[in-house]
């Protein structure tokens, strides 16, 4: 059993992760493009913990021995698990890497009424970080968005979260259709008088292949023009820090010391072993870094597991290129910016210093001293555009 103890120390490091997928849910939310499927019949619980064993041992094998620096259940609904099924999970990570006492270990939760009641027996598996899927603070928006739950369930669950997990954060999609700038102001203002020390803030997206991309495309659900979206997003930074809950990444506010340590792995491009259905991974084996992603389909990846004693469906090693353009996008997703050393030393090069002082002289990227590189909320606006530029 993994050993509880007082949240370890951020080091700054990169870390080495792993997540758990576990891809079922209650129903599917139209904008939704997650890998989460929906069952009518009971899921054989027992019967997925011994795939995530089986495929454990193959992702130790290929990983060798670590020291897990932070757990992640996503998913899907991983709060649809009974609490013994959690706890099997977590005992045989820690039979198959070092698993120190105080290492963050979220979950996702849905705040329905029904869920809410075993948080009690994930906290005793030592669970100690909730992570909750609010997304709206009024009724008729969380009907839209195809939630099962209402206001009322999500302010309870919340309640009982914050009383029995140390670390507690929940989710807001904002920019949503006719939100004006006050309504989200105030909803803002009412969820961070329910936080703990976390936020992840979303705006809305339209994704290919869900619900709502068909709706969008017929013109029956109107975003905000980018102008509002932009200025939704302002605010959200401002009210946010007003606050003491400042973003450290894009969509991500947190007390000082209260970031995501799962989260930080990937944006300071760790690696990190990705287990359950359509779960993604990067594992450095050899030197070399891979890619890895196992088969999106449960029961597919079941059979898979049951064959092979894996369900990945892909292992590709990265070229330095390919790996330099990814911490490149992830590094200045943050606050704290890109490590230029490691990234130089990754890549072999230098960042074209022509295209790097055109952005600083347009006030969308700034250098911390001489180690780091980092957007400026100006740039953070336009990522994408920096991140291909910087690329180039």
């Amino acid at each position: 059993m993994i050993a509880d103890g007082p949240l370890l120390a951020d080091t700054g490091e990169p870390g080495f992760g792993v997540y758990v997928h576990w891809p079922f849910c209650a129903a599917k939310c139209p904008y939704c493009d997650f890998n989460s499927h929906v069952r009518h019949q009971p899921v054989d619980q027992e019967a997925y913990v011994s795939a995530f064993l089986r495929e454990m041992a193959a992702m130790r094998a290929l990983s060798g021995s670590r020291t897990v620096t932070s757990i992640f259940m996503g998913g899907g609904t991983p709060s649809l698990m009974k609490p013994q099924t959690v706890e099997a999970i977590l005992d045989g990570i820690a039979r198959h890497w070092h698993v120190p006492a105080g290492i963050e270990i979220t979950m996702e939760a849905n705040p329905s009424s029904v869920e809410a009641e075993r948080f009690r027996g994930y906290r005793s598996t030592g669970v100690n970080r909730v992570s909750m899927g609010v997304q709206a603070l009024n009724d008729r928006d969380l009907k839209f968005l195809g939630r099962l739950h209402d206001v009322e369930d999500a302010l309870r669950a919340i309640k009982l979260a914050r009383e029995i997990f140390p670390r507690m954060s929940f989710d807001l999609i904002y920019a949503r259709p006719g939100q004006t700038a006050g309504a989200w102001t105030a909803e803002l203002e009412q969820a961070i008088s329910h936080a703990v020390d976390h936020l992840s803030l979303y705006q809305l997206t339209i994704e290919e292949g869900t619900p709502f991309h068909g709706l969008h495309k017929a013109g029956r659900i109107v975003l905000p023009d980018q102008d509002h979206a932009a200025e939704l997003y302002e605010i959200t930074q401002a009210v946010t820090a007003d606050a003491g809950l400042p973003c450290y990444e894009v969509s991500n506010h947190a007390r000082p010391g209260a970031e995501s340590r799962h989260n930080l792995t990937y944006w300071r491009y760790g690696d990190y072993a990705g287990l359950g259905p359509g779960a993604h991974g990067r594992l450095t084996v050899h030197g070399r870094k891979y890619a890895t992603a196992t088969h999106r389909m449960p029961e597919e990846w079941l059979r898979l597991v049951g064959e092979h004693g894996h369900g990945m469906v892909e292992r590709d090693a990265l070229e330095t290129g390919e790996q330099a353009d990814e911490m490149l996008l992830m590094g200045l997703r943050l606050r704290e910016g890109l490590d230029l050393a490691r990234w130089s030393q990754l890549s072999g090069r230098g960042l074209d210093l022509d295209r790097e002082r055109f952005l600083i002289d347009h006030g969308f990227i700034e250098r911390l001293g001489n180690s780091r590189l980092r957007c400026t909320p100006q740039g953070m606006l336009i990522l994408d555009a920096v991140v291909a530029d910087l690329a180039a």
